[in-house]
């Protein structure tokens, strides 16, 4: 990722520690390492914010400080502020795929600005901007944490620079568990015959009428999800045990 535009995250005036931390973790989820603070409430550095960062301590340990916005994307060519509301200022009004975009296409350095946690960015904040950043939520419930909004803006910075690398370019997707094939028609059929074995004396397809159908609907939901040969061995087994129950 070393040779991708990426972009400054910026937080100003942040107010909590872990706040700090939790936006440092979500920044390395995606490969971003570059912080900038402004006028954080508690100082920095702050005792709070490693323990929420996760092992994200490189951001933090790299986090530079500045007593103002301006200061703090002075060397940025292309400011996207973060807001759900314009705030006076008319700016072109972009989603975080769109920003996403312009950081890999757009040359020269991208900065991304996040307000404080309860009052989000000041009129000020925003006239530094080339555009604002916002991201399309519940009306009902418009209430995004400060980590939750910088992970949201950095998945998709990597997702765009994945589409224009054309795929796995960026990052890998988790290993997955390795998946058993699905077992054979014979063995499906040996564990259905089996249930139904336990079920016939016991008058589970009773009355007599609806018993094909009844039947059907067994089959159905056992040859549903797809059953591999451990789980159908798993299965008889289970069955087995109930069947000794019963003999005892």
């Amino acid at each position: 990722m070393a040779d991708l535009n990426k972009p400054v995250i910026v937080l100003v005036r942040p107010q909590l520690g872990e706040n700090i931390g939790k936006a440092a973790r979500a920044m390395l989820n995606f490969g971003l390492t570059e912080l900038r603070l402004v006028a954080p409430r508690d100082g920095w550095p702050n005792p709070s914010a490693g323990p929420a960062a996760a092992g994200a301590d490189i951001v933090l340990e790299q986090a530079q400080v500045y007593a103002t916005t301006a200061e703090a994307v002075a060397d940025c060519a292309h400011v996207h502020a973060t807001t759900v509301r314009k705030r006076g200022v008319t700016k072109p009004v972009i989603g975080a795929d769109e920003a996403g975009r312009q950081v890999h296409t757009l040359s020269g350095r991208h900065a991304i600005i996040f307000g404080p946690e309860r009052s989000g960015l000041e009129t000020e904040d925003v006239a530094l901007a080339r555009n604002i950043l916002t991201i399309p939520i519940n009306p009902e419930f418009a209430s995004l944490n400060l980590a939750q909004a910088v992970i949201l803006v950095a998945y998709e910075w990597s997702r765009i620079g994945r589409e224009i690398a054309g795929g796995d370019a960026v990052l890998v997707q988790p290993t997955l568990e390795d998946t058993l094939p699905p077992a054979p028609q014979d063995e499906l059929e040996g564990m259905i015959a089996h249930l139904e074995r336990l079920l016939e004396p016991r008058g589970y397809f009773f009355p007599e009428a609806r018993a094909g159908a009844t039947r059907r609907t067994l089959r159905g939901l056992l040859t549903k999800p797809g059953w591999n040969h451990l789980e159908v061995r798993t299965m008889r087994g289970i069955l087995s045990a109930l069947e000794r129950g019963r003999e005892r």
